[in-house]
């Protein structure tokens, strides 16, 4: 089992005052999920933010078909706030960004919810993107790549010495997952996203 809870209040409003337009998506959640729905619902409203709702934002073909439906939204948009699981946040990012047939590839996504973790069981997730449920979401600075679950080394503030040909050290068969988050970055012109000056901190002692 794990748990979805929305980031503090203020932290998304001060977010929300920074930018023009913003396309607000909230995933309805899944069984295997402690889900807010009630409590986002009633934030966005009492904050009069416009917003759309999607079943199941890990889906792909959910999303797909979701995403041409709402191009021209998404399109006109300066970024995409979403509600949803850290699975959710990274799989519908990624899939904006790897779409060859769409024009929006690249979009920046802000994450509006932590995940954390439960005793239980924790389901199945059958897209690549993995959450480590470590209470403390980083999507919002490295391109909605959890630099926790794909650096092998956990490492929240750049990539180590050791990669090589964009493979990691430890694992030669895995791609760097900052080598992937400064590439994305590089695509989607934005520096702001890795390169905000500030030294990043996790306690790892809460992540399972």
């Amino acid at each position: 089992m794990l748990i979805t809870e929305i980031k503090p209040k203020e932290e998304i409003l001060a977010f929300l005052k920074e930018k023009k337009s913003i396309f607000v998506i909230q995933c309805y959640g899944c069984k295997e999920v402690v889900y807010p729905f009630d409590e986002i619902q009633k934030f966005l409203q009492e904050n009069s933010i416009n917003y759309v709702l999607q079943d199941y934002l890990c889906n792909h073909e959910y999303s797909k078909e979701y995403i041409n439906k709402c191009k021209e939204q998404i399109e006109n948009a300066e970024m995409l706030l979403i509600f949803s699981c850290g699975v959710g946040v990274q799989s519908f990012s990624e899939m904006l960004y790897n779409n060859t047939e769409l024009k929006i590839k690249g979009k920046k996504v802000y994450a509006g919810c932590d995940t954390l973790y439960v005793n239980g069981f924790q389901g199945l997730t059958a897209t690549e993107p993995n959450c480590a449920q470590c209470r403390k979401c980083h999507l919002n600075y490295t391109c909605a790549i959890c630099p926790i679950t794909s650096c092998s080394k956990s490492l929240l503030n750049g990539q180590c010495g050791g990669v090589k040909n964009g493979k990691c050290e430890v694992d030669k068969e895995m791609d760097c997952g900052w080598e992937k988050i400064f590439k994305k970055s590089e695509k989607m012109k934005d520096k702001n996203c890795v390169l905000d000056e500030k030294i990043h901190l996790h306690d790892f002692k809460i992540i399972p």
